[in-house]
């Protein structure tokens, strides 16, 4: 008689325990460069929609080294990487060059008398000092809670002027910080900066001393790191709380920009990586699933996806367009279009001037957006079909070199100057509003719950109502 009653108190009693647990405030952490699933997707609500430097600004903090990477955020700790140069190569004043001998008889003044030699490689680079550094910062008050100072000396590669020697965002598993310094080296710490383990990848040149940028991935316990420059490219997996290797694919690649992504598909779970070639692998062993030659110049943009989908290309140049594809789950082999298609078994659509520049494409509601490097141009495609939506040319944007954001119903971009540039989503373009902060911007925003984190070159700034 009681068996009936029990039966529907058992049940009662599971059904309020899930209500409960779906009710319970969940955390809303920005463990790696593009957030949780690699997408620029805040997943909270009630952020500020309007701020400046006196309005709806928490906290700024100053900052003292230099640095392009992005600000990731686990609990109440907010992590940033940083190079802080201690010394500055001497200024080399070149000698005055002794007047050339008079030709000899017979012979043309203007002549060439062989190959002029080669010029000499600067390194003077090699007097520099810096220090690599690890940055923990409360997330409440901005105050800074503790610095590692990763390495301390001379750098291994020489960097473009406009660069920095910590391009790389770190990234968390909750249970220790990795940061990657590039040809610096690869640096573990638990969550209170006590450094765990390090590991020397090598050193090797980079195209024309832009240096690198590919920032880590972290899953189920393995570090994935991408390693192009234009001597030795490589793809490795690290033990993450030893920093062993765990397995290595070598690439034919030079140097590349772009991070990796961990792709969770209807099908499988993909590591996904993009070059000239983009490649899918077993994140468990290295084994190659499928590869797509996308050609196109180095690959800068880190893929966006979904359960069915994977949309990836490389930024184009002066005379090559940036080119987008859409890459179905369940792909295997070599899945590249014959004959200059555009389609193929493994790829849906492909766009050969879609504008993909250095900010990675936005993936919203079905819809694919794509923000030039330069000049202000927003694209909006279907991503279904690859087919332009819209094409909006905006005014007084200055370039643009982090990864736009979707929020609730709105698209958010921030140009180098510090302008956030607010859209309304959907199939129609339409510009809510510009909100500022006077510091330049290169890095892209880390998100919590409630609150935007933008890294400036000045200043660390934390944007919330």
């Amino acid at each position: 008689m009681n068996r009936p009653i029990n039966l529907y108190a058992g049940l009662l009693i599971i059904c309020c325990s899930l209500i409960i647990y779906s009710c319970k405030p969940k955390t809303h952490g920005w463990p790696q460069f593009r957030g949780p699933e690699n997408n620029m997707v805040a997943t909270g609500t009630n952020y500020a929609t309007e701020w400046n430097d006196s309005l709806n600004l928490l906290w700024s903090a100053d900052l003292t080294g230099t640095g392009w990477s992005s600000p990731i955020v686990y609990g109440d700790q907010i992590f940033i990487a940083s190079a802080f140069q201690e010394k500055a190569a001497p200024v080399e004043v070149k000698p005055a060059q002794p007047t050339p001998p008079p030709p000899a008889q017979g012979q043309n003044p203007g002549a060439q008398q062989g190959p002029p030699p080669p010029p000499a490689e600067d390194s003077t680079y090699l007097q520099e000092v810096y220090r690599w550094e690890l940055i923990c910062f409360d997330l409440k008050t901005g105050k800074e809670l503790w610095k590692q100072v990763a390495r301390t000396g001379s750098p291994r590669i020489k960097k473009h002027a406009g660069s920095t020697y910590a391009c790389e965002t770190p990234v968390t598993d909750g249970k220790r910080v990795y940061t990657y310094f590039g040809m610096t080296g690869v640096y573990c710490y638990d969550l209170t900066g006590k450094l765990l383990w390090q590991k020397d990848l090598g050193s090797f040149k980079t195209l024309n001393g832009w240096g690198t940028g590919s920032s880590p991935v972290v899953y189920q316990d393995v570090l994935y790191i991408q390693v192009d420059n234009e001597e030795h490219s490589f793809l490795v997996a690290l033990d993450a709380a030893t920093g062993n290797e765990k397995w290595r694919v070598e690439r034919d690649e030079k140097t590349n920009y772009s991070t990796p992504v961990i792709w969770k598909n209807k099908f499988r779970t993909e590591l996904v990586t993009t070059g000239k070639t983009a490649r899918a692998y077993v994140p468990a062993t290295g084994k190659l699933v499928w590869e797509l030659k996308m050609g196109g110049q180095m690959s800068i943009p880190s893929p966006v996806y979904d359960l069915e989908h994977i949309y990836l290309g490389n930024a184009g140049g002066r005379d090559i367009p940036g080119i987008l594809y859409s890459v179905k789950a369940g792909a295997e082999g070599d899945i590249t279009p014959a004959d200059s298609g555009l389609v193929s078994t493994g790829v849906e659509w492909t766009v050969r001037d879609a504008g993909l520049a250095n900010p990675s494409p936005l993936l919203s509601n079905g819809l694919l957006y794509l923000l030039s490097g330069r000049g202000g141009e927003l694209r909006c495609l279907d991503a279904a079909t690859g087919k332009l939506v819209y094409l909006e040319k905006m005014v007084k944007v200055g370039a643009c070199w982090a990864s736009p954001w979707a929020v609730g119903d709105q698209i958010c971009f921030f140009d180098e100057r510090g302008n956030t540039h607010i859209i309304q989503a959907g199939k129609e373009f339409k510009e809510i509003r510009q909100n500022s902060l006077d510091d330049k911007f290169w890095a892209s925003v880390a998100i919590t719950e409630d609150a935007y984190i933008f890294r400036g070159v000045k200043k660390l700034y934390c944007v919330k109502k």
